[in-house]
């Protein structure tokens, strides 16, 4: 063979494209978030707007996570809890729709108002790139190393280094990298003296009694339907490594105009449906849409459609390597949990074993075509409800969600039940059921500690995590809502911002210090916090007449109710303390409860004059998971001091009047 002549070999080594480009030139910054979820935009845009230097990292191309990913039909628990940019957020999402607020939307609005934040702040995300080293030194993070995601072998490592840390993602990934402690699965009950952690059989989501888990009815030799372990079931409340069910929250629409056909996907396998054909023949009474799945209708002729009953969304048992696999393995579990959606969806539909009201109910809808229009119509994001929990300075527990434990550093609210999907399918007594769901609540709202948001200080003084933080599975499961995790994140960043004004630890940030900073600029652009009178503030109210308390329903821990008329008027005087003179929106809160009068009369009273309203119960219109809604009471220009009032009273009364909390917003920019 004749050898070619060095210059030409030279040529060529110049000339043809090499594996790897040459080296990117390390970024630096002075608060790196890793993870572009709701959260991670939240914190960014705070730390931006305290002047920080900023990194937003996101692994993939989607921006949002979950709250731009499909779930649209928000889990609120209670609207008190949700305070500074996470509350504002949803305002936006109102005024987008007309409205004051709004929890229910849909994904492709979500992505624009959380792009809107980025766009303000003047941040621009760094996307497809993800962690695969951190370099620590004397307990700090100095720097991590990302490869790109879609080409992670033909491009060079890009190399991060920063002052501190906020790991915003669902997986834990910078933490873990990291080297701190972390658990996965749930935790045995004697572990932190809980009632409902561990193994859990209960009713909730589960097969009725009777339905047979084997391919040839009562033939064990025959094998186990789809999806059915063959595990034993271990004790109540034991531990184990087990994670609950991941799903899609699926975004469809009924309008013929904006709709693409749902089509038998690929690799399509009817016999993982077998078991749903079972309890179709149990239960030949349910034959909506409605009865297997949670069917939320969206703006605009959209859904966000969630698990729902024995056999549903839910891949249940097929993700417990999620957490600590690969990238690739990672990559292949969301697939496979793609095709079972897809699957199930066109199953209904197409199926003959379908009850034919449900398969006419199914061919209604498809996939909406102006929705993630860059990922084929479908979600980029799998609801991966709980990955990692950091095992932090201080763990958040049964007893902390229950009010039996209350810490004193809170600096963010969860109010969820306690909330736990299925976590296995397992034959008991020759039937199968699933075990794991736990739906436990009738607690008002409670404070989550800034404790859980950071590690020991033995293991790292740098980071924070608002997402994977440090709670219980059963803890984990009433704190782990969008809205809650953005109000965190936005405590983490204003935290790493007093860190490195004080050059200082996470550990060693004044948290008196943190809570007021998010008490006196809510929004973290300067601007003046709106002005809450909540029932419980005595101070502000004042109350005539018989009134009793009730938790049904209520803006905050309680709300009151007038008591039976006593032939005088009953009246609850709601007395702002104004200190910033100006322009105010005011609303007052109206839960809808049993037995509401058909008007309740408001008077306004704006230090000057009165005005005085009559508010139809008929006009409260609520929407979404959530008891309640702000109703208007118009503009009003306020002077400092407490000269302005709002009461409601029993006049012209017909039934219950309630009074709860009143709103005053002043008029600022977003």
């Amino acid at each position: 063979m004749k050898k070619l002549p060095i210059l030409l070999l030279l040529l060529l080594a110049i000339c043809l494209p090499s594996q790897r480009t040459e080296a990117l030139p390390p970024q630096t910054a002075d608060v790196v978030i890793y993870g572009g979820t709701a959260a991670g935009v939240m914190a960014a845009y705070t730390a931006k707007k305290m002047g920080k230097l900023v990194l937003l990292i996101e692994p993939t191309t989607h921006l949002g996570g979950l709250t731009s990913g499909g779930l649209g039909y928000t889990d609120i628990g209670n609207k008190y809890a949700i305070t500074g940019l996470s509350r504002d957020f949803y305002r936006r999402i109102g005024q987008h729709y007309g409205k004051f607020e709004q929890w229910t939307f849909e994904p492709k609005v979500a992505k624009q108002y959380l792009q809107q934040y980025l766009d303000e702040a003047g941040i621009k995300v760094l996307y497809s790139h993800r962690v695969i080293a951190a370099q620590i030194k004397n307990k700090r993070i100095t720097s991590i190393v990302l490869e790109n995601s879609i080409s992670p072998q033909t491009s060079t490592n890009q190399t991060v280094a920063g002052k501190m840390f906020i790991d915003a993602t669902y997986e834990g990934d910078l933490m873990a990298r990291a080297g701190v402690s972390y658990a996965v699965g749930r935790e045995a009950n004697s572990d932190y003296n809980e009632t409902i952690n561990g193994v859990q059989l209960m009713n909730g989501h589960q097969f009725p009694d009777g339905v047979d888990p084997y391919k040839i009815p009562g033939k064990p030799e025959s094998g186990l339907l789809w999806g059915i372990s063959p595990e034993k079931l271990a004790a109540n409340g034991s531990g184990d490594k087990k994670v609950q069910a991941y799903n899609y929250r699926i975004c469809l629409s009924s309008d013929p105009a904006n709709q693409i056909p749902i089509t038998r996907p690929e690799g399509y396998d009817p016999t993982r449906y077998d078991l749903l054909v079972r309890l179709f023949e149990k239960q030949p009474a349910k034959q909506r849409l409605s009865d297997y799945f949670i069917w939320s209708r969206m703006p605009n002729q959209k859904t966000d459609i969630n698990n729902r009953g024995g056999f549903s969304t839910d891949m249940i048992g097929m993700n417990y390597d999620y957490p600590e696999a690969n990238y690739a393995e990672r990559a292949r579990i969301v697939k496979e949990h793609e095709l079972y959606t897809k699957g199930l969806l066109y199953f209904f539909g197409h199926d003959p074993q379908v009850p034919k009201l449900m398969q006419e109910e199914m061919l209604k809808w498809g996939y909406p075509k102006d929705e993630y229009v860059e990922n084929n119509h479908w979600s980029p994001q799998l609801y991966v409800r709980e990955v990692r929990r950091m095992i932090g300075s201080y763990v958040m527990t049964q007893a902390n969600c229950q009010g039996k434990e209350v810490v004193q550093d809170g600096v963010g609210m969860a109010a969820y039940t306690m909330d736990s999907h299925n976590i296995q399918r397992v034959v008991v007594d020759g039937q199968v059921k699933n075990e794991g769901n736990v739906e436990v609540g009738g607690f008002g709202p409670y404070p989550t500690s800034y404790r859980s948001l950071i590690p020991k200080a033995s293991e790292c003084e740098n980071l924070l995590v608002p997402v994977c933080l440090s709670a219980t599975h059963i803890a984990y499961g009433s704190i782990r809502m969008e809205p809650v995790f953005m109000v965190l994140a936005q405590s983490a960043a204003v935290a790493a911002c007093l860190a490195l004004d004080g050059k200082t630890s996470v550990q060693q940030v004044d948290v008196k210090k943190l809570q007021t900073e998010l008490t006196n600029n809510p929004l973290a652009n300067g601007s003046t916090p709106e002005l809450l009178v909540d029932n419980e503030n005595k101070t502000q109210v004042s109350v005539k007449g018989n009134w009793t308390t009730t938790t049904k329903g209520s803006y905050g821990p309680t709300a009151l109710v007038s008591g039976a008329p006593n032939g005088e008027e009953q009246s609850v005087r709601f007395t702002p303390e104004i200190s910033k003179p100006g322009m105010y929106k005011a609303y007052i809160y109206f839960p809808k409860i049993p037995g509401l009068s058909a008007i309740s009369s408001v008077s306004i009273h704006d230090g000057t004059q009165t005005r005085t309203l009559a508010i139809k119960e008929s006009e409260i219109v609520v929407e979404g998971q959530t008891s309640g809604e702000w109703f208007p009471l118009g503009e009003y220009t306020l002077s400092k001091g407490q000269k302005a009032f709002v009461e409601i009273s029993t006049k012209n009364s017909n039934g219950v009047v309630i009074a709860d909390a009143v709103l005053f917003v002043p008029h600022h920019k977003p």
